[in-house]
This record gives structure tokens, C-alpha cells and sequence, in this order.
């Protein structure tokens, strides 16, 4: 076997292997699931998800500076509405009479663990005294709908945004 026919042999089988190592880099073709930018059909049940879960959260705030326990209770999952039942107008509660609810904003909302995340900053007043806390809320699927599943101090800070 001569120099030229090994240089041959050498040539073509990287030539046959090419496309394998290409297709396992992503550089030709192949499946997209390792693409960095989803696609419209991947992105849609998490969209939804965010949007319902904003939703949910945005008519609990509602209900918490209008002082609707039965509209703020109607947002909860049905396994955290005992709790709610028995809180909710105490004095520690979202919906005590003694404090108002002047600001409550959404800062935040991604997947979590247990379900969507909502990290929302809320004003309270009492009197002339105001005070900002951070409340973190989990959103999930129930059947059909979505339903507030928890409901904790603390929240994220937003992502960074980042050019395209």
C-alpha cells in the first residue's frame, strides 16, 4: 500500500465520518430538542402557564386590597383553603381589617419546583405607616385550572434582562 492510497483510505473515511460527528455537534441538522431557542410549540404550554399563574395571583392581590375573602379564598387550591379559612382574617392574615393593601405588584414569575413561581412585592398600612414584603406564591394545574398552592415571605429577584 503506497502513501497515496493510505491518504485515500484516511480521506474517505473522515469523509463518512464527518456527518456523524456533525449531527452529534448540532451543526448539521438533526434533532432540535438541544436547541438553545425553543420553538413556538415548546414555548406554549410554558407561556400559558406563566400567564395563568400571573393571572391567579394578580386576582388574589385584588381580592387582598378590596378585603374579598370570599374572591381571594376562590384563588386558593382546594387543600389550602382550610388554612387560608383559618388565617386569613387574623391578625397576621392577608385580609385583616386593622392594615391596608395601597401597592401589590407581580416582580417575577418562572417555574419552580412545585409549580410557577410569582414573586410579587406588597405595601401594607397601617395608619400613616407603610411597609414593603415580599410574598412568593406557587401557582399549579388542578384538573383544568390553575390554583395558588402556597403562599410564603420572600420572593426572586428578577432575572437580568439580556439583549437579543
Amino acid at each position: 500500500m503506497g502513501l497515496t492510497h493510505r491518504r485515500t483510505a484516511a480521506g474517505a473515511a473522515l469523509l463518512a465520518v464527518l456527518p456523524a460527528v456533525l449531527t452529534g455537534c448540532g451543526l448539521a441538522g438533526g434533532d432540535d430538542t438541544g436547541d438553545a431557542v425553543p420553538s413556538l410549540a415548546q414555548r406554549a404550554p410554558a407561556d400559558e402557564a406563566a400567564a395563568k399563574s400571573r393571572e391567579r395571583v394578580q386576582a388574589y392581590l385584588d381580592a387582598m386590597a378590596a378585603k374579598d375573602v370570599d374572591a381571594g379564598r376562590s384563588q386558593l387550591c382546594a387543600p389550602a383553603q382550610a388554612a387560608f379559612d383559618a388565617a386569613a382574617t387574623g391578625p397576621n392574615g392577608d385580609f385583616a381589617d386593622h392594615f391596608t393593601v395601597p401597592q401589590a405588584t407581580i416582580t417575577d414569575v418562572r417555574s419552580g419546583p412545585n409549580g410557577e413561581e410569582v414573586s410579587t412585592a406588597i405595601t401594607v398600612a397601617v395608619g400613616s405607616r407603610k411597609a414593603s414584603r415580599p410574598l412568593l406564591f406557587t401557582v399549579t394545574r388542578s384538573g383544568a385550572d390553575w390554583c395558588i398552592s402556597a403562599e410564603v415571605p420572600g420572593g426572586h429577584t428578577p432575572e437580568p434582562s439580556t439583549t437579543p
